[in-house]
């Protein structure tokens, strides 16, 4: 089974759900502005991307610039004040991230990424 982390005012979203659709997948979809992941759902989504919570922030939505993130270090010490930043503002996740039973993740932003997770 797949999930798919979507906000449905995306148009990425949209197109990797008409991608699933298509391809008759079974998938369950989260809107995570509306059921957040919390910061150890976010750990292990990014262990499974193998990647670091800033590879995943969406710093030009404008609660990135009043948090002032640009600024903030990107150092294994400062992991955990993202992962905080994103589960308390889950605007600044990048999207759609897809999910799959065997363990694999990927940020879904291109056709070829969505396929990849089928």
């Amino acid at each position: 089974m797949i999930e798919i982390w979507i906000n449905p005012d995306c148009s990425k979203c949209r197109a990797a759900l008409s991608i699933l659709d298509a391809e008759q997948a079974g998938y369950t979809v989260r809107r995570y502005l509306d059921d957040p992941p919390t910061e150890q759902e976010l750990r292990d989504v990014l262990a499974r991307l193998g990647l670091e919570p800033w590879d995943i922030t969406r710093h030009g939505e404008p609660v990135a610039a009043e948090l002032g993130l640009e600024a903030w270090p990107r150092t294994p010490e400062s992991r955990d004040r993202w992962i905080g930043a994103l589960a308390g503002h889950p605007i600044l996740i990048q999207r759609p991230i897809i999910t799959a039973a065997d363990g694999a993740a990927v940020v879904a932003r291109t056709e070829e990424a969505v396929r990849s997770a089928l």
